[in-house]
């Protein structure tokens, strides 16, 4: 069948596409010049750095505790499941930057903070300002931020399993720790993995909140460069494609770490897009090239 409508915002979109990119190209206001001098700029570079460290620290953060605020939800204690409720309400009721601003400020509250058993004898005490320093507020505000998110999305996982399987683990014996380790968990990775994926994209990106603090993350690192050079859209734009690159690689690690766990039983793992092209490419060769048939007609 023809398809004239498809064809037709085809060309609009090819259309669209290359007056985008001339504009981008040929505008000399982009000064891809300048964008090149500091794309791999070492305060550049160091700023990136510090982003990734952030990300991961901060996502394993979120994702430890993420994991013990769920399997507290579901507890059958009222008061450990209303404890885990109340902290995802609070950390997701208010807004990250807020947080950010906060942990920055925590001295104000506690000039001093100590270890020791409550309401009991003190083992050390320290400055809060030495111990919360700003890299370390941003790692606090994000991380604790992202285990009110990481909770309810384990939580999700683990309510996807089957209640069946839960009570044949227990008349086998297993404690309640046994079985969420050994039955529930790996099972709920399914559900688990694509929106744990996705936070971690996210995460990067919210990184760029702690500049306000002053943490010389990527964003702060152009920030400070275009201060003294007054080239803001250029740094900008550096700053933007570092994103872009990274963004893209984790999306690309999300992919094939979920058709991973899509892996079940007998059934084929999906087709990387690498393959499809393959597949693709090798389908319109084998339907290009038809078999010569015979010319004579009947007298």
């Amino acid at each position: 069948m023809r398809h004239p409508g498809r064809w037709v915002a085809a060309a609009i979109v090819v259309l669209l596409s290359a007056a985008l990119i001339a504009s981008i190209a040929t505008n000399p206001r982009f000064e891809w010049s300048i964008v090149g001098d500091y794309f791999f700029s070492t305060r550049v570079l160091d700023g990136l750095v510090i982003t990734l460290e952030l990300t991961v620290v901060s996502m394993a953060i979120g994702i430890a505790l993420g994991i013990v605020l769920a399997v507290m939800r579901l507890s059958p204690n009222p008061l450990v499941s209303v404890a885990s409720w109340v902290y995802v309400w609070f950390f997701r009721a208010t807004p990250v930057l807020v947080q950010i601003l906060f942990w920055s400020n925590i001295s104000a509250l506690y000039p001093r903070l100590s270890l020791g058993i409550p309401f009991g004898p003190q083992l050390t005490d320290f400055s809060a300002n030495d111990v919360i320093t700003p890299f370390a507020a941003g790692v606090l505000a994000l991380g604790l931020n992202e285990a009110a998110y990481m909770a309810e999305i384990v939580r999700a996982g683990i309510l996807s399993v089957e209640e069946g399987q839960v009570e044949a683990a227990q008349s086998l014996g297993m404690t309640r720790l046994q079985t969420m380790r050994r039955i529930v968990l790996p099972q709920a990775m399914r559900v688990i993995i694509p929106p744990t994926g996705n936070e971690t994209i996210s995460m990067l990106k919210t990184t760029s909140l702690v500049s306000v603090i002053a943490v010389t993350e990527l964003l702060y690192s152009v920030q400070l460069i275009y201060a003294v050079n007054f080239q803001t859209i250029p740094l900008l734009i550096v700053a933007s494609i570092w994103y872009l690159i990274f963004t893209t690689v984790l999306s690309i690690g999300q992919y094939y770490v979920e058709r991973r766990f899509s892996h079940r039983g007998s059934r084929d793992l999906p087709e990387t897009p690498f393959q499809r092209i393959r597949r693709n490419l090798f389908s319109f060769r084998h339907a290009t090239v038809e078999p010569s048939g015979g010319s004579g007609g009947s007298g």
